[in-house]
């Protein structure tokens, strides 16, 4: 599923997708024995993941009375559009800028600062690699 930039998630929405990103699929009895105690109602879980399945981010399969849900937005897929929103939205659509916020408010030292920019390499070296491969 191709996401809309605009499709934003509340915070109720996404506890139940990290849930759900975790099981794989599950039920709503399932996904509320995840939550911490006080766990929410029950019929709070099932209206949340309805709304989640209104808003494409949620399928289920039905087995006899009971659905089986199921993400069809995965979580680097919607982490993914996130970032690219708050760059979009606070950073001038610019990643040094992120980037140089990110790296002054974490304090980061120059050596960490360079192992960051050595990992960055190196995983670009591998995308460009699998790419050829295709």
């Amino acid at each position: 599923m191709v996401m809309s930039k605009k499709m934003h998630l509340t915070k109720a929405e996404e506890q139940i997708m990290q849930i759900l990103w975790d099981l794989e699929n599950g039920s709503v009895k399932d996904i509320r024995s995840r939550f911490h105690d006080p766990k929410p109602a029950r019929n709070t879980v099932s209206t949340v993941v309805r709304i989640l399945e209104r808003k494409g981010f949620v399928g289920h399969k039905a087995h006899g009375n009971m659905h089986i849900y199921h993400p069809l937005v995965s979580k680097s897929e919607y982490s993914k559009s996130q970032l690219f929103g708050l760059m979009e939205n606070y950073f001038n659509n610019s990643f040094p800028a992120m980037a140089s916020f990110f790296a002054r408010e974490k304090d980061l030292t120059l050596k960490e600062l360079d192992e960051l920019l050595e990992d960055t390499k190196e995983e670009l070296s591998k995308g460009k690699k699998n790419k050829k491969r295709k």
